[in-house]
């Protein structure tokens, strides 16, 4: 039986399929915590399967991802802590907000409403859904070289293809094109509630080498919780890239992770 109070629920991003988690759930198994990674709304349960139906996560958008989430923490018997990477991040702070979760831990994670750096390295990596306006409604699937830049900028060659090969799938262009129009959308999807006095703790960690999410907006995004009392820490990992938690060195950010959590009493 698990000996930690909560659960952990792990929320993949944009492009990687939830099965890309597999490593982490082991190790936080080992530690004592349930897992789950039940992925987004309509995801397939392979790899191959998500290739192959690229229409059963189009079109979804951050709304639904968030409900979809909030649905399986409702059937819980713990508040969950949140492990979300890249737009899953983004996911996991709007449900910490909303009080849905004991704690989050959002890597890499998706500019929310409020942030309004974009550094170039980010429009490039975006471009391929960007390019056609029609994505917004599609599901993208990356090249082996686009994901290069995107994500295995800071392994080798080699292991950026393996890990292409691996854990890659097509992703909906809705979620992207919310959060470009986040500063300018009244009730925008990509709203976190950074003041929640109440909301478990939080921990933001970034690569410093990430092209999609470069450090400009981590940064940018710990600002925003300025006003709230709750606990709000950064951790960076300057020498890697946003691959971070699928690479070689995946299992550092693990253990980084499960020492935060001990710190917190999670």
């Amino acid at each position: 039986m698990p000996a930690k109070p909560h659960p952990v629920v792990f929320i993949n991003g944009l492009w990687l399929h939830k099965s890309s988690w597999q490593p982490w759930e082991s190790l936080f198994e080992d530690a004592g915590y349930r897992v789950l990674a039940p992925g987004w709304p309509g995801e397939p349960d392979t790899v191959e399967l998500a290739r192959a139906d690229t229409d059963s996560v189009a079109d979804k958008g951050i709304d639904d991802v968030v409900a979809h989430f909030a649905a399986i923490i409702g059937g819980l018997d713990a508040s969950p802590v949140l492990i979300g990477h890249s737009f899953g991040g983004m996911i996991a702070e709007k449900l910490l907000g909303q009080d849905r979760a004991a704690a989050a831990i959002a890597i890499d994670a998706a500019q929310i409403k409020g942030v309004l750096p974009l550094p170039l390295s980010s429009l490039r990596a975006t471009l391929p859904v960007f390019r056609n306006p029609a994505n917004r409604h599609r599901a993208v699937m990356l090249t082996a070289e686009q994901f290069r830049y995107s994500f295995g900028n800071a392994v080798t060659p080699e292991e950026s293809a393996m890990l292409y090969d691996k854990w890659v799938v097509p992703a909906p262009g809705k979620p992207l094109f919310e959060a470009a129009a986040a500063n300018f959308s009244l009730h925008s999807p990509a709203s976190v509630n950074t003041r929640n006095p109440r909301r478990g703790p939080l921990l933001l960690i970034m690569g410093g080498q990430d092209h999609t999410v470069p450090e400009a907006i981590t940064k940018s995004t710990l600002k925003q919780y300025r006003y709230s009392p709750a606990a709000t820490e950064l951790l960076e990992f300057g020498d890697r890239g946003h691959s971070l938690t699928i690479d070689a060195g995946w299992g550092d950010v693990a253990q980084a992770c499960l020492s935060w959590l001990g710190r917190k009493g999670l």
